[in-house]
Formats: C-alpha cells, sequence, structure tokens
C-alpha cells in the first residue's frame, strides 16, 4: 500500500513573476496564461503572462513557475473547481 507523504503547504512570490510552491502533488492543465494544481490544500489555479514552469519535482512536492503572475486561487479540492477526476478529453475541450 503506498503512502502518502505530509507536504507543507507554502507559496513564495517574488515580484509577481518568480513562484515557488511547495505541497504540490499534480500538474493538471499548462500553458503559457494558466496553470492548474493540485496541492495538499487544494487545488490551485495560476494565471498570467509568459508562464512557465523551470522547476518541478512531485516526490518532494516542490514546483517553481517563471512569468507574469497576475491571478492566484485557491479551492477546495471537494468542490468542481478541481481538475482531477474529469476526462482528458473534458480537459482538453473545456
Amino acid at each position: 500500500m503506498e503512502q502518502k507523504q505530509a507536504f507543507s503547504n507554502r507559496l513564495v512570490l517574488t515580484d509577481r513573476r518568480y513562484l515557488q510552491v511547495d505541497g504540490v502533488e499534480h500538474v493538471g492543465n499548462f500553458n503559457e496564461k494558466e496553470i492548474t494544481l493540485d496541492t495538499n490544500m487544494g487545488f490551485l489555479t495560476l494565471r498570467g503572462e509568459g508562464l512557465h514552469i523551470t522547476q518541478l519535482n512531485l516526490e518532494s512536492g516542490n514546483l517553481v513557475v517563471e512569468g507574469k503572475i497576475n491571478f492566484m486561487e485557491f479551492t477546495d479540492g471537494k468542490g468542481s473547481g478541481g481538475f482531477r477526476g474529469k476526462g482528458m478529453l473534458n480537459r482538453i475541450f473545456k
């Protein structure tokens, strides 16, 4: 039986251009305008311009995003705002 490692949840935003996120469990959609993440505290949506994931380590739960970040929103993992459980075609044609 696989045990889920407990991560702390931390976001560090520097000058709206560099974001470090701890507690990442899964990366959903990502492009230059939007990144969706599943964290240990719920779903996180990032929106902006020129967004790039420059570092990702799901074993340790760490992610680094660079680009202009205009919007960050957490939604509860139980709500409909998350992306887990949706089929791949639903995510592509959202």
